[in-house]
């Protein structure tokens, strides 16, 4: 049985209709409690005002994804056209000529020669090996032994420790005078780029004894990554001159990023001996 006080609360709630006539006797209507001085209308206006707020707010995040999503892929499809590995870079490739040191790697054909070639590359990158493949031999033949272009090689060990690892080794086959038999074979003997088994002190060290060097010495020169800080450095001045990906080509100090076609090469050349 509801107590006097619950019965007093409940009245102020619920009333019998009778203001319309056709309402039967157990006909009622609810009241809706309202706060003192604010109106219902206020406070759904608040509601819709929030509700709206949050929609704004969720609907902004989802276009930052989809834009970024589509960014992402519009890198993918421009590093598969142009055949490079590609990076995240704070610069980006310069169109202009910009200036880069040959390095300390020994130069391929006439070292006064009016055009200076410069390739940074990775050894585990697979665009590098076409690269190897279809324009270096080329350059060589028409460039190089004619003794119009000299051309040189500078580490951008960007795809793991592996890849350190590589450039290291190059850096100790140079201290033996033969870094480019040691690059050579790395690229006519590169393996997939998902498998770094190759990429061993014990295995490379053994692939420096077959090519003639002293294999403990190259191996102590590896296993205490005595060049190091020369890998590093090349990495950062090829940042430094635009480099975003690998193989990327500096024709006099123009870039050609990418396993570009031959002729493209041949044609910056041509060029620059004007």
């Amino acid at each position: 049985m509801p107590t006097p006080s619950l019965k007093k609360s409940l009245s102020k709630i619920i009333k019998p209709e009778t203001e319309k006539t056709t309402s039967t006797k157990d006909s009622f209507t609810i009241r809706v409690p309202r706060f003192k001085n604010v109106s219902l209308n206020s406070y759904l206006i608040f509601v819709v005002v929030i509700f709206a707020f949050i929609m704004g707010m969720l609907t902004n995040k989802v276009l930052d994804l989809q834009a970024q999503v589509n960014e992402t892929k519009s890198a993918s499809t421009a590093s598969a056209q142009t055949g490079g590995s590609t990076l995240p870079s704070l610069q980006s490739t310069p169109a202009g000529p910009v200036h880069v040191a040959i390095g300390k790697y020994p130069i391929k054909g006439n070292a006064n020669a009016k055009v200076t070639v410069i390739e940074f590359a990775d050894f585990r990158c697979p665009f590098c090996k076409q690269w190897f493949t279809n324009v270096e031999p080329n350059l060589i033949k028409d460039y190089i032994d004619t003794g119009k272009v000299k051309f040189t090689f500078r580490n951008y060990a960007f795809l793991g420790p592996a890849s350190v690892l590589a450039a290291n080794a190059g850096e100790c086959a140079n201290e033996q005078g033969k870094f480019w038999d040691f690059h050579d074979y790395m690229y006519k003997n590169q393996p997939d780029e998902s498998d770094t088994s190759m990429f061993t002190v014990d295995n490379l060290s053994q692939i420096a004894g077959n090519l003639g060097m002293d294999q403990a010495q190259f191996q102590s020169c590896l296993s205490a990554k005595k060049y190091d800080k020369d890998v590093s450095k090349d990495l950062n001045e090829g940042q430094t001159a635009g480099v975003s990906g690998t193989p990327t080509t500096f024709v006099n100090g123009v870039a050609i990023v990418g396993a570009v076609p031959y002729d493209q090469i041949k044609q910056a050349i041509d060029n620059a001996l004007k």
